[in-house]
């Protein structure tokens, strides 16, 4: 099995400033003159950390990852009740990563990401192929109603208890609403107890519905108040949106990036995004390889072992 690279300090950082008020930080790893990367974190709203960059040759990559609007250390956050989300949106982001590739200079790239990081890594390819030089995601998703109806409504089926639990704070969706924006409006709550409560019990859920994966253990991320209000408002806000997509978008616009060669690498026991997701993409998109990992869920066993042996492939 591929070993993942040691772990490695940025050889050089910023805050970029975009759009509407927003600033988003921004660091390089490994070779100055490496294959330029740009690795796309999950959540919404999880922000980068180190163990990212460790997917990465540092004497073959120049890689760049990012906090993107509002969460990590990208200002200002989504944690204050009066955050403008207005201007959080997926066409924003996309316009930020184009911001950030013309700020360091680079043609093109390997993009990269994981769970929404890989929607996002997809809407980026179909918009800017020429800027894609091949893509390792992992952890697919593509952004569907179906998807997140999955996850916040039919994953009840599984684990019915914790499910009452988590629609107790909203039981007019509880039947047929929409339980992201329901959850959005209570996280937007100006009572900061109300938006503690939501964001602990939407956090509780999301460590739910990965908790059958072989490996599983509490995020504990979940436990620190900011983080855990930053993730879940970013996730409803994009949720309840339909992650500002037409429904179906990207399977539709695969066509764009079918010669985009990429790797993508998905759990078996992913119940969360199932498989399912990464076969279609798969099956629809030429110069594409699927690595299923039999003892994987959301991530977990072998997954980063996976992203750097993809990641091996595209070196100079």
């Amino acid at each position: 099995m591929t070993k993942r690279y040691p772990p490695i300090e940025p050889f050089n950082s910023g805050m970029l400033e975009v759009s509407d008020g927003h600033s988003i930080y921004w660091e390089e790893v490994g070779h100055p003159e490496g294959t330029p990367a740009i690795y796309l974190h999950g959540g919404p709203g999880s922000g980068c950390g180190p163990g990212a960059r460790r997917n990465f040759d540092p004497e073959a990559y120049r890689a760049i990852l990012f906090d993107q609007r509002g969460c990590g250390r990208s200002l200002p956050l989504m944690s204050e009740p009066d955050a403008d989300l207005s201007t959080n949106t997926t066409d924003h982001l996309i316009a930020d990563i184009e911001a950030l590739r013309e700020h360091l200079n680079i043609d093109n790239w390997v993009v990269v990401g994981g769970s929404w990081g890989v929607t996002l890594g997809l809407v980026y390819a179909q918009r800017y192929p020429e800027r894609v030089r091949a893509m390792v995601l992992g952890a697919v998703t593509t952004g569907t109603r179906r998807e997140i109806d999955w996850i916040t409504r039919d994953m009840g089926r599984v684990f019915p208890r914790e499910w009452e639990r988590f629609c107790a704070l909203v039981p007019e969706a509880k039947q047929s609403g929409d339980i992201t924006a329901a959850y959005a409006r209570l996280l937007a709550d100006p009572d900061p107890k109300i938006r503690e409560q939501a964001a602990l019990e939407w956090c509780r859920w999301e460590d739910t519905h990965v908790s059958l994966m072989p490996d599983w253990k509490p995020d504990p991320r979940y436990r620190e108040p900011e983080f855990s209000l930053i993730f879940s408002r970013a996730v409803t806000h994009y949720w309840s949106h339909d992650c500002f997509l037409k429904d179906g978008e990207l399977m539709v616009g695969i066509n764009c990036i079918g010669d985009i060669p990429a790797v993508l690498i998905h759990g078996r026991w992913d119940i969360s995004g199932p498989l399912d997701i990464a076969l279609a993409l798969h099956r629809a998109w030429p110069k594409s390889e699927l690595c299923i990992l039999e003892e994987a869920g959301h991530g977990g066993i072998g997954f980063p072992e996976a992203m750097t042996a993809a990641l091996d492939k595209f070196r100079k």
